[in-house]
């Protein structure tokens, strides 16, 4: 029997199992995979963050960074990517490049630098699922962790201020989500209609951005006007997260199991109602015996009415 994994994780809000985009990463290739993961996520009752999130566990293994983390489910024998080809295989790796040097600023700035989005949005948030008194110390501390992975790649010449890096960097997004729109086209997935590790890397970036409410929107407007991409989305929220596009499990799915549990429910009243019904007739005088028997067939036998062959 394989190891028990528990994968502890940031949570999840507008619909999203996750508003981080490692974590959400880690949890979609865990989907694809099949990998038996049992997920915490991180919440005031819980134990501060330490370190890198998300965080795999299994026995002695602990495993952080989610390039990290795939590797180890891989050699777990859950690999969502055994049926590509070497050139897909460079494929994937060359977008996941192409992601963290292109999107991951845009990423980060829209959600811990651009004041309004974090005043408003971030930094409650985050402060939330933090114990007192670190919930007053580590939004700011992943603030400052942010900005500088946005200098360090994007802040030396000709780009000489903050103005002008975030110039840059929406630039380059917007570019990066154009190119990833082109190359998934009208598929399902980039590779064809099985989702593999780029599906888990793009979806993890894409879907904060896509589903987060943030005052300042303006690289969630340019990714809504790229529908196979919103579409991509939707769909791995759909079918490998049993959520809806309004964040919610399908009406479908609970909503359909409720209903079946109230239709079974009247329907076994309805049974028990005409076996009632059945007694109370064969106990009548006023009924001669042949008409008791055909009651009788007819309520037991599997040519009754309609109500009975409904009854489980």
């Amino acid at each position: 029997m394989a190891a028990p994994m528990e994968l502890s994780c940031w949570g999840g809000d507008w619909g999203l199992p996750s508003l981080h985009p490692e974590s959400l990463t880690v949890m979609a290739y865990a989907k694809f995979s099949g990998a038996p993961l049992t997920v915490n996520t991180i919440s005031n009752s819980w134990k501060a963050p330490r370190g890198d999130i998300p965080v795999l566990i299994s026995e002695d293994n602990v495993i952080s960074q989610p390039a990290k983390i795939l590797n180890f489910l891989r050699k777990q024998k859950y690999n969502a990517d055994y049926e590509l080809s070497a050139k897909q295989g460079a494929d994937t790796l060359a977008y996941i490049a192409l992601l963290e040097e292109k999107l991951l600023p845009a990423l980060l700035h829209t959600f811990w630098i651009e004041a309004e989005n974090y005043c408003s949005v971030t930094k409650p948030w985050f402060a939330s699922r933090i114990a007192f008194p670190l919930n007053l110390y580590l939004p700011g501390k992943m603030s400052r962790e942010a900005l500088n992975r946005i200098l360090l790649t994007k802040g030396g010449p000709p780009l000489c201020s903050l103005t002008e890096v975030e110039a840059q960097i929406y630039r380059d997004a917007k570019e990066c989500l154009n190119l990833l729109s082109k190359r998934l086209g009208t598929s399902q997935f980039f590779f064809g209609d099985t989702p593999t590790t780029l599906d888990a890397f793009v979806f993890g970036f894409l879907a904060p951005i896509y589903k987060v409410c943030f005052p300042r929107v303006q690289l969630q407007e340019h990714l809504k006007q790229l529908p196979n991409l919103c579409r991509f989305c939707d769909d791995i929220l759909t079918c490998y997260f049993r959520l809806s596009v309004s964040g919610h499990s399908p009406a479908g799915q609970d909503t359909a199991d409720a209903n079946l549990q109230k239709l079974t429910q009247l329907v076994n009243k309805e049974s028990n109602l005409i076996e009632k019904m059945d007694d109370n007739l064969r106990k009548s005088p006023q009924h001669p015996p042949r008409k008791l028997t055909t009651l009788k067939l007819a309520a037991g036998g599997e040519g009754g009415s309609p109500l009975n062959r409904l009854s489980p």
